[in-house]
């Protein structure tokens, strides 16, 4: 089970648009002790990424694992939303995380998430408990 959505980052550069900007690029970490790592955008907006969870219901072991997504109006400055899925290297389940990206007047990034889970089930009979 993966907890927490709050990520921290710093800003890159202060620049000379006015207002706060996002860039979701670099390494987030969040209160749990978990790490992201983002590329950088694509002309379309697309990303890619590694999430190395340090919270996970299993006696595996924790592997880092492969994340995909995509930035709402990446040609735009802001607060973007966005929203990338993590294929988990040491269990049978994808998440989904939602978000906005945050930027306040000290240039503090952060990263406001929702996430859903689900578990591989052996049966339709069985998907009322694959998504917590």
């Amino acid at each position: 089970k993966l907890e927490g959505g709050l990520w921290l980052g710093t800003a890159q550069g202060a620049g000379t648009t006015p207002g706060p900007q996002c860039d979701l690029q670099g390494l987030w970490r969040n209160e749990l002790g978990s790490n992201m790592t983002l590329s950088a955008l694509d002309a379309a907006g697309t990303f890619s990424g590694s999430y190395h969870t340090a919270v996970a219901a299993t006696n595996k072991q924790i592997l880092v694992s492969p994340l995909q997504g995509a930035q709402q109006h990446p040609s735009t400055k802001g607060q973007p939303t966005f929203g990338f899925t993590v294929q988990w290297q040491f269990a049978d389940s994808t998440t989904a995380f939602v978000g906005q990206c945050f930027v306040d007047r000290r240039g503090k990034e952060t990263l406001e998430t929702m996430w859903l889970l689900r578990e591989e089930v052996p049966s339709r009979r069985d998907a009322w408990k694959a998504t917590r």
